[in-house]
């Protein structure tokens, strides 16, 4: 049946923790898709005093989410600016990071072992012989050096992924996003919108593709793919005339900060596999329902799924899903600290948000 299986996979795949300050849940389920490309991370302590959350839907196949999943926090920790204090920039230059790592021997080659192309008995991936690496057998993060082989002129993935990530330390909270998976607050009960979903027709949008060679057909940037901003998609990015922010498809994120309240009462990242069924206050209005009489938040994502899985293949509720749900304990900010108040929101999250494009004001 095509990208559709005969009845849907309904198994969902969730966990839940919690430290002093949040607790999370998060959960993904594969549907009626034939494969599942969604990817996910959740650090709770990313250091000491940070934790890190973010949602990667995949398109084209799975390799690139994953890799997202797996690197895009660990580029946010090591960058010097985060070093400093500024986590705004460390995120975007992570992002940027993802498309320049998956280049080359050493990209291709993670690739293909994520993206299961790689003979786990023989350890051969078509015909190339790798061992790993002591720092890579070891979980370590090192500053991934180039690969000598038969890929490495290899120019990254055609493939490619959303990525939407929060970033939460004390009571700031940072949120960067590239593509249609969203990020929403629950303030008193009321959704706003802390990432916008990038589609070609959004006037910033269209002009930057235009103005890099592109062209939006049937509402798809160059009458394939529906979205104007994501990891991976090397075929869209190939203007040796243009920086990687100017790209007809770029991974340069938006990114928004907040200082969180004791008015929040919980974030929600997810996949458009959600967001086609249900629109922002319509999920926080149902997660405050369930919080009512289920603590478990892994278990509210799992029944969101339910709610928006579709009778029958075709339409809405057809996608791969993955949300995280991450409640704030009170009280969030120090209690030394002056009092945040709800006006601290960007300024045109003044009224509650529910239309994608309607989200607050972005700073990159």
């Amino acid at each position: 049946m095509g990208i559709y299986l005969s009845s849907p996979k309904t198994e969902k795949a969730s966990d839940d923790g919690e430290n002093e300050s949040l607790r999370y849940g998060v959960s993904s389920m594969q549907g009626w898709r034939a494969t599942m490309e969604d990817a996910h991370a959740a650090c709770l302590d990313l250091d000491t005093s940070t934790s890190f959350f973010g949602v990667y839907d995949g398109h084209g196949g799975k390799a690139v989410s994953k890799f997202c999943a797996k690197y895009l926090h660990q580029q946010v920790l090591k960058h010097e600016s985060y070093m400093a204090g500024d986590l705004g920039t460390s995120v975007q230059k992570a992002f940027l990071r993802m498309d320049e790592m998956m280049c080359g021997q050493r990209g291709w080659r993670e690739l293909a072992i994520l993206g299961d192309k790689m003979d786990k008995i023989s350890g051969m991936i078509e015909g190339f012989i790798w061992s790993p690496k002591s720092a890579e057998a070891n979980n370590q993060v090192d500053d991934w050096p180039p690969e000598e082989g038969p890929h490495s002129d290899f120019h990254g993935p055609n493939a490619g992924s959303t990525a939407c990530v929060a970033i939460i330390r004390n009571n700031q909270l940072v949120v960067a996003n590239a593509g249609d998976s969203r990020c929403v607050i629950s303030r008193k009960g009321q959704a706003y919108n802390l990432s916008k979903d990038h589609k070609p027709d959004l006037e910033a949008e269209k002009d930057r593709i235009l103005k890099a060679g592109g062209f939006i057909r049937v509402g798809r940037v160059n009458g394939s793919l529906n979205l104007a901003r994501a990891i991976g998609d090397m075929e869209f990015k190939q203007n040796e005339t243009m920086p990687a922010e100017k790209q007809i498809v770029t991974a340069n994120p938006d990114v928004t900060t907040v200082e969180l309240c004791e008015d929040d009462e919980f974030l929600v990242i997810a996949c458009d596999g959600i967001w086609d069924c249900m629109s922002s206050q319509q999920l926080v209005d149902y997660i405050g329902d369930q919080l009512k009489t289920e603590s478990k938040l892994s278990v509210i994502c799992e029944r969101v799924f339910d709610r928006c899985l579709a009778p029958s293949v075709g339409g809405e509720g057809c996608d791969n899903m993955t949300m995280i749900l991450v409640q704030f304990k009170k009280p969030i900010h120090n209690p030394n600290d002056a009092s945040t108040s709800a006006a601290e929101l960007p300024s045109t999250s003044n009224q509650p948000v529910s239309n994608p494009n309607e989200g607050p004001s972005k700073t990159e």
